[in-house]
């Protein structure tokens, strides 16, 4: 069986997560597993993808280097899939969606302004890279519209 085929009906998913080792005590991998999974078979989309959680000054660095913001963020998208981007996917890499990173003191922050766990935070951060990595996008109203509402969605259904 090759990664992203259906089982019985079921989209294939393959998600690695790499956890910082200062946080790696404060994250359940499993959670960010089914939650990133969950993404992948409501959007119908089997694929592989790896979620890294960093620290803010990781994440300031790949905003810098690749968006020219020299400011830490709460989550970045790399789609392994669009072309002219930063990486070069590999012919048998169809399946490779790319990489969603994570600033977990950013996480933290938001989680705590906003009155919920960092875990429901988190929730929201991989579900919103993973839309970005399969095409949404919130550059204009319209897409903001359509990418919160599925987002929404997806994170009711959790």
């Amino acid at each position: 069986m090759m990664p992203g085929e259906k089982v019985g009906g079921e989209v294939e998913a393959a998600i690695e997560v790499q956890t910082a080792p200062e946080f790696a005590g404060l994250v359940s991998a499993k959670r960010l597993q089914t939650v990133a999974e969950s993404v992948l078979h409501q959007e119908g989309r089997p694929g592989e993808l790896t979620l890294v959680l960093t620290d803010d000054q990781g994440i300031q660095v790949l905003n810098r280097d690749f968006s020219g913001e020299d400011v830490p963020t709460d989550v970045l998208s790399f789609s392994a899939q669009e072309d002219g981007g930063p990486f070069v996917a590999a012919l048998e890499a169809k399946t490779y969606l790319g990489d969603v990173i994570i600033s977990y003191p950013r996480a933290a922050e938001q989680a705590a302004e906003r009155g919920h766990p960092v875990e429901q935070e988190l929730d929201l951060l991989v579900v919103h890279g993973i839309l970005h990595l399969l095409g949404y996008d919130h550059a204009d109203e319209g897409e903001k519209t359509v990418m919160w509402a599925r987002q929404d969605d997806i994170l009711r259904s959790l």
